[in-house]
């Protein structure tokens, strides 16, 4: 078996400045298994399908690099990520890395249907390798909060948030979400998406928000029903979505604060 990489210091210092990082009520694609809520005991079966990931991915490419896109099966690359368990593992922990993942694999497999010479594979297959290194060290510092109690175990149905604060961090969960589907080419569940957001979440929030700064939900309504739909459109790449996205959870953090103060302020008049 090989060796397995650090996570570069950077990313690995992000994740553990906070447990609000991981995402506990994602759901992944098809059923959820109890094994995402006991990672510890699984730690070295994700390891080994991230090696055998790893390896698969590598013999497609080795295969294109030597006998041409005609002999190479890129449709194999989603087959294998579907088939192991880390692949619900990342999704339901780590939003922003399983998309990372999604993006990686398409990264290769449109470059091999395209007929790209096998440098710009290569170069596409190693940013997916590195979005497989760090899934692995975001689900094992997971794993490590599970095992403290400081993070819920994941739920097979979602939970409504109450709280003002509960739904803008609900909201910006969903929007990760929403950058992963579109990584996937679910275009269509990822616009969808948005608008149940919206509908749902933001306009519970809507009126209270308004009475602190009009603008800003206005421009958030704009965000929610044109910037980010259109951004979903399937000609724009993953990081532009996901630069929209960052850009509203700017916004929603500011939202957040503003609420937060405005409930305080309500508390200490009593």
């Amino acid at each position: 078996m090989k060796s397995f990489k650090i996570l570069p210091s950077a990313l690995f210092l992000s994740l553990t400045l906070s447990t609000a990082l991981f995402s506990q009520t994602a759901s992944a694609n098809g059923e959820i298994t109890d094994q995402v809520n006991h990672l510890q005991e699984h730690l070295g079966q994700y390891s080994e399908e991230v090696t055998w990931l790893l390896d698969n991915f590598n013999s497609v490419v080795d295969t294109y690099e030597k006998q041409g896109k005609k002999a190479t099966d890129s449709d194999k690359l989603i087959e294998f990520w579907e088939e192991v368990d880390f692949h619900s593992a990342i999704e339901t922990q780590f939003v922003p890395i399983y998309a990372s993942i999604w993006q990686g694999i398409y990264g290769v497999k449109q470059n091999i249907d395209k007929g790209e010479p096998v440098k710009v594979v290569r170069k596409e297959q190693e940013k997916l390798n590195q979005a497989l290194w760090q899934a692995l060290g975001a689900v094992k510092l997971a794993a490590q909060y599970q095992q403290r109690g400081l993070i819920k175990k994941i739920q097979t149905t979602e939970v409504e948030p109450t709280s003002a604060p509960e739904i803008l961090e609900d909201i910006k969960t969903r929007l990760d979400r929403v950058v992963a589907k579109y990584a996937e080419k679910l275009n269509e569940v990822a616009v969808t998406l948005v608008h149940d957001t919206y509908l749902q979440r933001f306009e519970g929030i809507e009126g209270a928000l308004i009475e602190q700064d009009a603008d800003l939900v206005e421009d958030l309504e704009k965000d929610f029903n044109v910037t980010l739909p259109q951004a979903l459109d399937g000609k724009n790449s993953v990081d532009k979505v996901r630069q929209v996205v960052e850009s509203m959870k700017v916004k929603l953090n500011r939202a957040k604060k503003l609420l937060a103060d405005a409930e305080a302020g309500r508390k200490s008049v009593f």
